[in-house]
């Protein structure tokens, strides 16, 4: 049998190749065929446009963008779109095959895609944004479709672009497309409670993890990088079960309480200045780096691919991880916290509570319905207390860590096309 490894050449700090290494693992352990493994290791498409828009000072700007389409064997490909200066082909290939991965892993009939623009939206009016959105939509219109690829929100976008898009595509089609998109506003189609859902989802699963672990809910201590809509939202649903949230941090600060921080005192004073933390009075001041070393129960690290590795693996004290962001663990690392006895629940699994919830959106759009919110709050609970036990099941059965599990999990869907176990 040939080596797991065989065919990547790894290098440190890349996504994609720390996905594949999870991949080849799993996919050795099922004993896949190699012409099954030479398709699932490539998108099934990767369109790059360049397209014009006009901005507010009457010039015209080029810009770069991605569309990857990894799979659509388990139904239409689902993924993000989001707009950052340092949007790069292999982020995206990474972040599409995440979401193949992720929507197996819960059982959703959706294959992965993820797409981006190369810009700052910090940059420009929303006017512009709006142009940028369209642009792009039109760029793409062949690619897009409620049966053949539905975006969603990501990292510098929301729900006004979800719209703009949804909008552009009825207009080039000739009457309301709903269900091309997720993560809209409501009025617009979108569902209740998926604002909210990545982080909630989060919570639901830290609380799993807990419970896994042996540790009681009530006090445990925990430590969250990032408090953007993903981090914001799991601290505070963590705060209201009890848990102490003793350190929080965004891109422009870090701190620490060991007594827990007030999260809803520190949701409000971020709103009041512009979605950041800097010079929060209530608690100390602490280094971001300081922050992934604390001796909590809990590290949720919801920022940013490749933020645990094997240069700081052997400092994390934390009992549990919980992946909040997409790869914030290298594959490096793995070894090292397994060998350090900490569970790691895996991001295709701690941060699906998105796409479930995009999923009955979507759901809604096409069936020409609106849920409740106690609804959708409790089928996601459902879909990730089922799909929480499943990988700790297969995890004991090939006795290899819960990521590992998640990929074979995954894999085994998406080479089997078996749709769903819910």
């Amino acid at each position: 049998m040939s080596s797991p490894l065989a065919s990547i050449d790894i290098f440190s700090g890349n996504p994609y190749e720390s996905m594949l290494v999870r991949f080849e693992q799993a996919a050795e352990i099922l004993d896949l065929p190699e012409d099954t493994r030479e398709k699932l290791r490539k998108p099934a498409k990767q369109i790059q446009v360049h397209f014009s828009v006009l901005l507010d000072n009457g010039r015209e700007r080029t810009f770069e963008g991605y569309r990857i389409i990894h799979s659509t064997t388990l139904g239409p490909s689902k993924g993000g779109i989001r707009y950052d200066i340092n949007v790069n082909l292999n982020e995206v290939k990474a972040l599409a095959a995440w979401m193949t991965w992720k929507s197996a892993v819960v059982g959703l009939p959706f294959g992965g895609a993820k797409g981006g623009i190369v810009v700052d939206p910090k940059k420009y009016s929303k006017t512009e944004l709006e142009r940028l959105t369209r642009g792009y939509t039109k760029a793409l219109i062949d690619i897009f479709g409620p049966d053949k690829d539905v975006p969603a929100p990501d990292l510098g976008t929301g729900a006004d672009e979800m719209g703009w898009l949804m909008e552009e595509f009825s207009i080039l089609h000739g009457k309301p497309i709903y269900a091309v998109v997720t993560g809209k506003h409501i009025h617009a189609g979108g569902s209740l409670g998926r604002v909210e859902a990545t982080g909630r989802g989060v919570s639901i699963v830290t609380l799993l993890a807990l419970r896994k672990k042996g540790i009681d809910i009530s006090g445990a201590s925990v430590a969250i990088q990032g408090f953007g809509n993903v981090g914001l939202h799991a601290a505070h649903f963590l705060h209201q079960h009890g848990l102490k949230v003793v350190a929080v941090s965004d891109a422009s600060a870090a701190f620490y309480h060991p007594e827990g921080i007030d999260i809803d005192d520190l949701i409000v004073y971020s709103r009041l200045n512009n979605d950041s933390i800097r010079n929060y009075p209530n608690a100390g001041a602490i280094s971001g780096k300081k922050l992934l070393t604390l001796p909590v129960d809990v590290l949720i690290p919801a920022a940013k691919e490749d933020v645990i590795t094997q240069e700081n693996a052997d400092e994390i004290q934390a009992k549990i991880i919980v992946e909040a962001a997409n790869g914030p663990t290298s594959s490096e690392a793995d070894e090292i916290l397994d060998l350090k006895d900490i569970l790691v629940v895996p991001d295709i699994l701690a941060n699906a509570g998105g796409v479930i919830v995009s999923y009955f959106e979507w759901l809604q759009n096409s069936n020409n319905e609106s849920w409740s919110i106690d609804t959708v709050n409790r089928e996601l609970q459902v879909f990730l207390e089922s799909s929480f036990q499943n990988v700790f099941t297969e995890a004991s059965r090939y006795a290899v860590s819960p990521r590992i599990a998640a990929y074979i999990i995954a894999l085994s869907r998406v080479a089997g096309k078996k749709r769903s176990i819910l």
